[in-house]
Formats: C-alpha cells, structure tokens, sequence
C-alpha cells in the first residue's frame, strides 16, 4: 500500500483508541522505505508521546520485567520503558520496531503485550495504540520468520514507495528541489534495492534523504561532492545526480519566469524536470507574501508552453500537493486546465 494511504490507515487506528476499536499494526517492507517514518508523523501530528521499543536489542526480562520476592511470594518490577499513563501521559503510540529480528523468546514475551494489552500485572493505557514495523526475510536484513501466534495478533501492511508521495513529502520537509527534480527524471531510483548484491549504499527514500543533506553541506567542494552523493545513494546512482545538478548551470531564469516574462522553456529533458521542481519551489515559499497569487499565476502560464503537456500536468499536480487548493483560486488555472482538459490527472 503506498505511504499517503497506510498513513491515513494509521491515523484512523490511532483515533480508534478510545472507541476500543484498535487493532494493532503490522508494517512491513525494505529497509529505508519510511516504515518507521510514517509512525512518528502519526505521533507528531497529535503531539503525543511515542515510545520506541527495538526488540532486536532486547531480552525477555526487559519486557517481562525483572522478579523480586515480597514475603513468601514473587512480584514482577514493571520496566519503565514501557507506557505508563502517570508518566507519558494517557494518550500517545507503542512502536514495537525491529520486531522481526527479534529473538523468539523476545517474540513470545511480546505475545500478550500486543494482543491482551498486557503483560502480568501490567496494562497499557487505554488510550495508547500499538504499532510494530519489520522488514521481510528476503530483505537481507537479520530477521526470524515471524511465529503464526504472533502474527495472528497485527493487521499486516505492506509499505510500497511511490514517488507522488516522496515528492509530497519531500516539498513539505524541505528537501533540495535538484533532489526531486532528479527523482521526477529518474523516478525508477527512488528505491533501487537488490538484495541478491547486498548493496552497502543504496538509492533508497531514506537515503535521498541523506543524500539532501550531503548536497547541502558540500555543494561549495565539488572535489568532494560527488564521493559524498554516491556515499549516500550508491555508486551509479550518486555519479547521475552529480552529472545531473552540474547540468543545471544551463537553467532559465527563474526570476523572470515568476515574474511572467516570456521565457523559452529548455530543450533539454532533465532540465525541463528541474526547472518544473523548482518553480514548485518558487511557489511554496511565496504563500506568505503579497505576489503569491501572481506568481503562482505565473507559473500555470509557464506549464503550458511545455511541449510534453504531461510534464506540465506533473508541475501543477505536485504545485497542489504543495500548497492544497489555493492553486484553484487563481484565475489562470482555468486557462491551464482548459488547455489540458484531455490530460488526465493521477492523484
């Protein structure tokens, strides 16, 4: 399922706390496709208390806690990373990460947490939801086979990359606009993982991310950006976007484009991409000022001179995954969307 989808799918089981309708969850998928993510933006967007427990750096007693003799009897200590309402609150999500590399003495004390909500005398808070996230066995990770008991307790997701949503997010967390540009060009390496080679650095959404913050750090020492890129993403994949941001010297004038000068849109396919990335750009950061409906008006009248209609449908769409339904209320829009009426539009 793709990220936009699991993460309403995690929303709505979040809220279903209270009503007593949660169903613990189960993501699974590759490493670094955003897993454990998705789940920390379920908790930032409520602000509530996210307790990540990595089972595959825990043994049983850390779960079960430790014994202790009270007269002529045995009591469990209650380990204090686990949730606890006085303390964390009455509200907030268990993330239960790494769960298939746990051991399976761990798995097995981890049984009646997930599905009672308990373990001996110890209870959930009421209000907390339980997620879990793993990756699969032939993801060449350390992982065990997970026990059918244990299963049976999660809904089962698996998490698919899909590069609308990346570049959604992407825009929103103020990724490089030559990242996603690039991305947009090459959309087959957003996640380029073979487990057969046991790749060390590969092209991954997290590690665009890395990738990002490599760029910006070393952009002013070319003699050490592009080891940097391919230390993020991989060999091949860090030597295209090199190649691909050094191209970018050739880019029009994006001040006048916003302005609404008549621009020539480049020839050059790549530089079509960036160009289209960065106007999105351009739009994003005029919302809090006085030209934003101008340029964005601007920018509708740049996508239609793109000779490839789809290109500028693919600049608009992700214009309004950026900044929502203001794009609507300017009145070029109605002159783009009449101009590529026969051109669908994928949400």
């Amino acid at each position: 399922m793709r990220p936009a989808l699991l993460l309403r799918v995690l929303e709505r089981e979040f809220a279903s706390t209270p009503e007593g309708h949660h169903t613990p969850v189960m993501l699974w998928g590759p490493p670094g496709v955003g897993k454990s993510q998705m789940v920390a933006q379920i908790a930032g967007r409520h602000q509530v208390p996210l307790i990540d427990i990595r089972l595959s750096q825990m043994e049983p007693s850390d779960l079960r806690g430790i014994p202790f003799r009270v007269e002529n009897r045995v009591e469990w200590a209650i380990p204090a990373l686990l949730p606890d309402a006085a303390r964390h609150g009455p509200t907030g999500i268990l993330f239960l990460d790494e769960i298939t590399s746990a051991p399976p003495a761990v798995s097995a004390a981890a049984y009646q947490l997930i599905l009672d909500r308990r373990l001996g005398e110890y209870q959930v808070p009421a209000h907390w939801a339980i997620f879990a996230a793993g990756n699969r066995q032939g993801d060449r990770g350390v992982t065990y086979s997970m026990p059918a008991p244990l299963a049976n307790r999660f809904s089962h997701f698996e998490v698919e990359t899909h590069l609308d949503d990346w570049v959604a997010w992407a825009y929103r967390s103020g990724i490089d606009e030559r990242v996603i540009a690039f991305l947009r060009f090459r959309p087959e390496l957003l996640f380029d993982f073979d487990p057969a080679h046991n790749p060390v650095a590969f092209p991954s959404p997290r590690s665009w991310e890395f990738a990002h913050r490599g760029l910006k750090k070393f952009e002013d020492h070319p003699e050490l950006l592009q080891g940097t890129l391919q230390a993020c993403v991989g060999p091949a994949a860090g030597i295209e976007l090199t190649a691909f941001i050094n191209s970018l010297d050739q880019m029009p004038d994006l001040d006048a484009i916003v302005n609404g000068d008549p621009v020539p849109v480049p020839r050059e396919i790549d530089l079509q991409y960036a160009v289209a990335a960065a106007l999105v750009g351009r739009a994003i950061r005029a919302q809090d000022s006085d030209r934003r409906d101008q340029t964005i008006g601007n920018i509708l009248r740049y996508a239609n001179r793109f000779p490839a209609r789809e290109l500028g449908v693919m600049l608009v769409s992700d214009l309004h995954r950026a900044i929502g339904n203001r794009v609507f209320e300017v009145p070029a829009f109605a002159d783009w969307a009449q101009a590529v009426a026969d051109v669908m539009l994928f949400e």
